[in-house]
């Protein structure tokens, strides 16, 4: 064996050894698993995230539209923390929904993620509407 090919395979070894490897792997099963119901996975931990960001928005929304400015939680800040975390609850979870490879309830956390677009939509409405009666009262 000559040098360059000893180089090369070493090369390949160290840096590809594993992508070698995984196409052989995709092709061991084509149906997707669904995961054990107390396995947390990368998708339920994404809309796990989402859903938290989505609900923490919707809060302070709520309570810098309900409150008078001045408040912990209430006027302009709090109405762009609840744009900021809903659109962050909806944007993880729009990745979470794009990147699942199969259906509701088989672990991917595809039915969490449509929960954290909802409630991140809410947090956005929430913010939004607190935004603009900050803005008439100022």
């Amino acid at each position: 064996m000559s040098v360059r090919h000893l180089l090369t395979a070493a090369t390949a070894a160290l840096i590809g050894g594993v992508g070698f490897a995984a196409p052989a792997a995709a092709h061991a099963s084509t149906q997707p698993v669904a995961a054990d119901v107390y396995t947390m996975s990368a998708g339920r931990l994404g809309a796990s995230v989402a859903a938290v960001l989505g609900l923490a928005g919707a809060i302070v929304g709520g309570l810098a539209l309900a409150r008078p400015a001045g408040r912990l939680g209430a006027g302009r800040l709090g109405a762009r923390v609840s744009l900021v975390a809903g659109l962050l609850g909806i944007a993880l979870g729009g990745l979470v929904v794009a990147t699942s490879d199969s259906g509701i309830g088989t672990g991917n956390g595809r039915g969490g993620a449509y929960l954290a677009l909802l409630v991140g939509l809410v947090a956005v409405v929430l913010g939004g509407l607190a935004l603009a009666r900050s803005r008439r009262a100022g």
